[in-house]
């Protein structure tokens, strides 16, 4: 494999058209393990050819298939143009059609020998492709992607190679660490591009080739039998060639001062790979060629003359046809500008004759340029016009190949354009709410995710019209369909440029507010709040007015969308339960809302005559919250009691008992959300809780593990639950009754341990059973004993939510079903277990919401110690 030895060895003999020589090299090589000595069967090592492909194997196709194609143009089959001297029958043989045909005609076309060649060559440049798409080395695939657009170069497949070229320099990441086989691939991508007439490129990548062999050489990175001078004086001698051909083009355009500092750059590579090679090194002829050419465009020709015949008679020597014919090239340009047009016209006709005979595409388009220019200049008409009519039939070819090259461009792009059309449209169907044309709720998600997945902390608002089923009842759907979109148009407009706005589900939007706190979210949406309340609804056909809630949530460290999500909303509920039209945000310490927003008592209808109002207290401040929370909201507010049924007066008999004062109710343990707080604020309501109530624990939940952690020290006789996120510190009451807890699958844990524990602390006794979804309900049918024994059952699901309705069916025990967010992504983070779990046709199944294990679990416990009494 390359970059060894003889890998080196058998691309010299190919590129210098020694195809014997090569084929005698390849033929050393076992065909199942190549470039290694055959070896015995059952040895280690040994191979079958029926076995996967390796890159040694598909190195040594590459090789085989290009000594094949160059076996086809010595055969005969004109792959750059005609000969001057070419027989009229001479065609093209087309590598990819028209084999077939060519194998049934048997002996009797003269063609079918080469045709199996073809049919060879194709088959090996498959299977080696094959082998290199397989490899997970993506400098060994580009490598031999770079090789394989060589071989397309060769039978003329110009889009074809142009695609391995395109998929090879996809892989030469810039990161790639600097070696001999980067160097090698590099080159060989340059040439390919130099023949495509991309020289610009061509050049990019012969530079990244010289500075990469530079970098090897300073890391010393290179095996042992690669000499570093060496590398890097090829890699300075092809960017030289390169440098040179393009100064030559720019001369022929007629702009010499553009072609000097080329000429100037490739004279100094050359200089430079001279100085690093040894004398005797096999690259210093091309680097004398290279230098010679410089020589001649800088105008120094006499002195470029003699190292360039010294060159001349060298490569015919060694027998090298590519050297060659540059340096005969280089010649004849060096002797015409010296006037000297015999010599010019002999050394430029030889390197014409190499060049068509070994496929060497630019090289017989410059010396046919030279010799219709050399003749023109002699007044030699005659001579000229073969060569003129030769080079135009060449650029003609060019002309239809790059028409070709646009017909398939125009063709790719379009199709691109037409996918990104069609991709743009899915991803409008996927993220798009189609009612209001907001980004939807998969938008919203994935958006929230990214934001705290980038380190951010951005604010969330969950704004939900208040009572919009009236809204429906009173102007219909359509009306109903018309408000939302105006209260979306208001979002959007009390919001800035990089807030976003998304419809969460119905009568719910969602507002992301990146890198923003929330009290300044509060402030914003306070103000859309004030926008909604003051729009003209009656043009909509509405009498009564429309406002919204806002519940405002900003994310810590360590946040997630769902916890996040979950905070928002439970503040929102809080807004609805203190009347609605407010914005409520979730302070650091504990729910708090804005000074100026002050709770209103839900509408009363009218009062009659004698009708006495009713008086609302002011808000109590909460125990838990110095500054104002909402404890006091859910209170019943205050009344003069009902006086006992008399006749009227002071004085006179009651004539029925007054009514008897309510049972005392349980202490339940006092609840302290971890979502959104800190270690320290936990602890600070912890022990607020545990010195306002000694007699019943604090119940910890949703915390973070440092939060436990701290809890644990703080508080050496606490009860924690890791898998559950919840701690409870202080007494647990003795248990009465029992719950039971199934939980579905393990994905279902979490919520299944926080149901438990709620339920424990809560004063019951619990029996869990984990990962009874699907086929595993079986023992739970032949051992009826958990379904049995239990006051209550608190079933969790996601995916396999209609385990609820299974249990419901076999058992007269209550059931509550928990929904949870896990499973499909289709499940639409728990919206689908939900839905199961509320259409489920077995009676006796209640269903919390999504997640919410401690609702769940103080259901259980209610339920069963009213039955354990």
């Amino acid at each position: 494999m390359p970059p060894g030895a003889l890998h080196h060895r058998v691309t010299a003999a190919l590129a210098n058209w020694q195809l014997d020589d090569a084929e005698r090299l390849l033929s050393v090589v076992d065909s199942s393990t190549p470039y290694a000595a055959p070896a015995e069967a059952g040895a280690p090592g040994s191979d079958d050819r029926d076995d996967a492909p390796t890159l040694g194997r598909a190195w040594a196709d590459t090789l085989r298939a290009e000594l094949l194609v160059r076996r086809l143009r010595v055969a005969g089959f004109t792959l750059v143009g005609e000969p001057l001297d070419a027989p009229e029958a001479t065609e093209s043989l087309d590598l990819h059609a028209g084999v077939a045909g060519l194998l049934d005609g048997g002996d009797g076309d003269p063609r079918s020998a080469s045709a199996a060649h073809a049919a060879e060559a194709i088959a090996l440049v498959r299977s080696a492709k094959a082998a290199f798409d397989a490899s997970d080395d993506e400098l060994q695939r580009a490598a031999g992607l770079a090789r394989h657009a060589r071989i397309e170069l060769l039978s003329r497949r110009i889009d074809a190679a142009m695609d391995e070229a395109v998929e090879a320099a996809s892989l030469l990441d810039p990161a790639l660490p600097p070696s001999a086989l980067l160097v090698d691939t590099l080159g060989t991508l340059a040439g390919v591009l130099a023949d495509l007439e991309l020289m610009p490129l061509a050049l990019d990548y012969q530079r990244r080739a010289l500075e990469t062999a530079a970098a090897a050489a300073d890391a010393g990175v290179l095996d042992a039998g690669v000499d570093p001078d060496v590398l890097a004086a090829r890699a300075a001698t092809c960017l030289g060639e390169l440098c040179a051909e393009l100064g030559e083009a720019l001369l022929d355009d007629g702009d010499p001062d553009a072609a000097l500092p080329r000429f100037a750059e490739a004279r100094g590579l050359a200089e430079r790979a001279l100085a690093q090679l040894p004398p005797d090194a096999e690259g210093v002829v091309a680097a004398q060629v290279v230098h010679g050419w410089a020589l001649v465009g800088l105008g120094e020709h006499a002195a470029a003359t003699g190292p360039l015949r010294a060159a001349v008679r060298t490569t015919s020597a060694r027998g090298d046809r590519a050297l060659l014919a540059s340096a005969l090239l280089a010649l004849g340009r060096a002797l015409r500008r010296q006037d000297d047009g015999r010599g010019a016209d002999q050394q430029l006709a030889k390197a014409l004759a190499l060049a068509t005979e070994h496929g060497l595409p630019r090289l017989r388009r410059s010396a046919l340029r030279e010799l219709c220019t050399l003749h023109a200049e002699l007044d030699d008409a005659g001579r000229a016009l073969p060569y003129l009519q030769a080079y135009l039939a060449d650029e003609l070819d060019r002309v239809d190949e790059r028409r070709t090259r646009w017909v398939e461009l125009f063709g790719r792009r379009k199709s691109l354009l037409e996918n990104e059309r069609a991709a743009g449209q899915l991803r409008r169907q996927a993220y798009e709410d189609p009612l209001t044309h907001l980004p939807n709720r998969r938008y919203a998600e994935a958006r929230l995710d990214g934001l705290l997945g980038a380190g951010t902390t951005p604010a969330l608002a969950v704004v939900d019209v208040d009572r919009f089923k009236a809204i429906n009842d009173a102007v219909g759907h359509p009306g109903g369909d018309a408000v939302l979109r105006a209260v979306a148009e208001l979002l959007i407009a009390g919001c800035r440029d990089t807030d976003e706005v998304c419809r969460w589900a119905g009568d719910e939007f969602v507002v992301l507010l990146p890198d923003t706190t929330a009290e300044q979210a509060e402030r914003a949406l306070e103000r859309v709040r004030r926008a909604v309340a003051a729009h003209d609804w009656a043009a909509l056909g509405l009498t009564l007015p429309v406002t919204i809630s806002v519940g405002i949530a900003s994310a810590t460290r360590g946040d997630d969308r769902r916890t996040l999500f979950a905070a928002a909303d439970g503040v929102l509920y809080d807004a609805k339960r203190s009347g609605r039209d407010r914005v409520v945000r979730l302070s650091a310490v504990t729910q708090t809302r804005a000074p100026d927003a002050a709770p209103e008592a839900e509408q009363a209808p009218p009062a009659g005559p004698a009708t006495a109002s009713v008086q609302v207290p002011p808000v109590q401040t909460s125990p838990l919250d110095p500054v104002g929370g909402f404890a006091a909201l859910l209170a019943a507010p205050a009344r003069p009691a009902d006086p006992p049924l008399s006749l009227g007066g002071p004085g006179e008999p009651a004539l029925a008992p007054g009514p008897a004062a309510p049972p005392a109710r349980p202490a339940e343990p006092d609840v302290i959300w971890g979502v959104g707080r800190s270690t320290e604020q936990v602890l600070a309501l912890v022990r607020e809780t545990r010195d306002a109530h000694p007699d019943r624990p604090a119940l910890v939940v949703r915390a973070s593990a440092d939060t436990l952690v701290a809890l644990a020290s703080a508080h050496p006789g606490s009860t924690v639950d890791a898998a559950a996120m919840s701690a409870a510190v202080g007494p647990v009451p003795e248990p009465v009754g029992r719950v039971g807890v199934l939980c579905a699958s393990t994905a279902d844990a979490s919520v299944a341990a926080e149901a438990a524990f709620v339920a424990r602390v809560t004063g019951t006794e619990v029996v869990r059973v984990d990962d009874v979804g699907g086929s595993r309900l079986r023992p739970l049918l032949t051992d009826r004993t958990l379904l049995d024994d239990v006051d209550c059952l608190v079933v969790v699901a996601g995916l396999d939510a209609s385990l609820a309705g299974t249990v419901g069916a076999m058992t007269d025990v209550p059931i509550v079903a928990v929904p949870t967010s896990t499973g499909q992504p289709g499940s639409f983070g728990g919206f689908g277990s939900l839905l199961t779990m509320l259409n489920s046709a077995s009676p006796g199944v209640v269903v919390s919401n999504i997640d919410n294990g401690h609702a769940a679990g103080v259901f259980a416990a209610r339920i069963a110690r009213r039955t354990g009494r």
